[in-house]
């Protein structure tokens, strides 16, 4: 398990800059003027800092952005970075800050003075994201998770606002470590086996076994699983801080290895189907967040665990399951087989726990990226204020998220001659499509989002927050949406 770096607090005291081993890090606002901490900084290496100042380079860093002062004259540390920041800074602005001092930092310890500067809570959470590193599997792995402090004048405070994000960094440490694990680490077992885990921090945690899932009737969730040695499960994370309100309840689907079925996918690329599970790896992260943090809601999340293999016991195209609901769905590709999990688990979610509004995550379609890209989810929903309580939710979190449309008139493509439905509609519309077949699961009176993640939650490249690879995308963006609209302002 990756854990965030350690981040603690302390009263600004430029007493200690001089003699402060590692790193660095002083303030200095858009217009030039410098904080107590930058001004002893620039008498100790005899105006260094004010000559970068009225450099061209300055001139052209962005906000939140920072200069370097490597090896600075009569100081102990290796480097001074300058940060371009006002003293009241958005909240946003301040996590880039933050970001960007973790690859200042790298491997040594870091010191950040920021004085009369706001928004520290929000600085160290953008550190603490953008330092995450998976090394489980490294032998040779040297890297040393040397801790961070930051002075700031009321250092209490910022200590105290930060308790929370360090709770959410853990959560979306926890969807990043889950998404990016091997799939012969993270099998179905092993995943169930890390939620379990979570009792710990006063989740009710339940799985359901193969046995239980065929007595409830989910025949389209366990057909996925048939031509893999890992048992399909349903494992259920039921966090109870709030009244006696039904729950919100979160379902994410949780295909730990996905090589399309009997419907094979390419061979290149297919190493990167260990990612498919990334839909159960958010609402977990979420989970973990707030249980971290005692949220004062009721939220359920469920996650469908398959394994999706050819087999000579595996799935065919043709064959004709029947859900838990008593729909019968024709199995066209077995290569769409997210919605053959998903559509059993919302039943079954709306069935136990008869939730307020019920939000799905899946990387489902790459239609979505070829729609999207990689910079925003698709947001499909039956519910304009529910939708757009998500989409707020998510552009304050700075997640990329895009409303993506639904209609009656999309259904005609999912008829089949054999049953009910298709678990396809062809190549036109095909998130849209898939869309459509999970709304068939939803009933009328309940509020649903469904959220295609295929092209957010891995990435080749950095981005703001994080590294390249798993970004947990999702977790901060629900993580909001709970605490704006579920919170109970008192609750036992």
């Amino acid at each position: 398990m990756t854990t965030p770096i350690e981040i603690s607090f302390g009263e600004t005291d430029i007493e200690l800059l001089a003699g402060t081993t590692g790193k660095l890090a002083v303030v200095a606002t858009e217009d030039g003027k410098l904080d107590v901490s930058a001004r002893r900084v620039n008498k100790l290496t005899k105006g260094a800092v004010l000559r970068l100042l009225e450099s061209e380079t300055w001139e052209k860093l962005g906000t939140g952005e920072h200069i370097t002062l490597n090896f600075p004259t009569n100081m102990a540390a290796e480097a001074v970075a300058i940060i371009k920041l006002d003293r009241r800074p958005k909240p946003e602005t301040a996590r880039k800050a933050g970001a960007e001092l973790a690859k200042f930092k790298g491997d040594a310890p870091l010191l950040i003075s920021l004085g009369s500067t706001t928004r520290g809570d929000e600085l160290a959470f953008g550190l603490a994201l953008k330092s995450y590193a998976f090394t489980d599997h490294k032998t040779d792995d040297e890297t040393v998770n040397a801790p961070a402090k930051i002075l700031v004048n009321y250092p209490d405070e910022a200590a105290a606002a930060y308790n929370d994000k360090a709770a959410l960094a853990e959560g979306v440490f926890m969807t990043r470590d889950l998404v990016t694990e091997p799939s012969n680490v993270l099998t179905t077992t092993e995943f169930a086996a890390r939620v379990e885990g979570l009792a710990d921090l006063g989740l009710e945690i339940e799985i359901l076994e193969e046995d239980t899932l065929e007595e409830l009737g989910m025949a389209a969730l366990l057909g996925v699983g048939m031509g893999s040695e890992s048992p399909s499960k349903v494992a259920i994370m039921n966090w109870k801080g709030g009244g006696d309100e039904k729950p919100l309840a979160l379902v994410g689907k949780g295909v730990v290895f996905d090589t399309g079925g009997i419907s094979l996918k390419p061979a290149a690329g297919m190493e990167d189907m260990t990612m498919d599970m990334g839909g159960a790896g958010v609402v977990t992260g979420v989970m973990k967040a707030l249980a971290l943090r005692k949220a004062k809601a009721n939220v359920v999340g469920l996650i469908g665990l398959v394994e999706n293999m050819p087999d000579g016991r595996a799935q065919r195209p043709g064959d004709v399951v029947t859900s838990m609901k008593g729909d019968t769905i024709e199995v066209i590709n077995t290569d769409a087989e997210g919605r053959l999990v998903l559509c059993d688990v919302l039943w079954y979610a709306q069935e136990r726990f008869e939730p307020v509004g019920i939000v799905d995550l899946a990387t489902l379609t790459g239609a979505i990226i070829i729609g999207l890209g990689h910079d925003n989810a698709g947001v499909f929903s039956n519910d304009d204020a529910f939708a757009n309580s998500f989409l707020k939710a998510a552009a304050g979190e700075g997640e990329g998220a895009w409303r993506m449309p639904l209609g009656a008139s999309y259904d005609k493509l999912l008829k089949s001659p054999v049953a009910d439905m298709k678990n396809i509609g062809g190549r036109a519309a095909g998130s849209i499509t898939a869309a459509q077949f999970l709304q068939r699961f939803i009933k009328d009176d309940v509020p649903w989002i469904h959220l295609d993640i295929a092209g957010v939650a891995q990435v080749t490249g950095d981005t703001d927050m994080a590294p390249k690879g798993a970004t947990g995308w999702g977790v901060l963006a629900l993580d909001r949406m709970i605490r704006d609209g579920y919170e109970a302002a008192e609750a036992e």
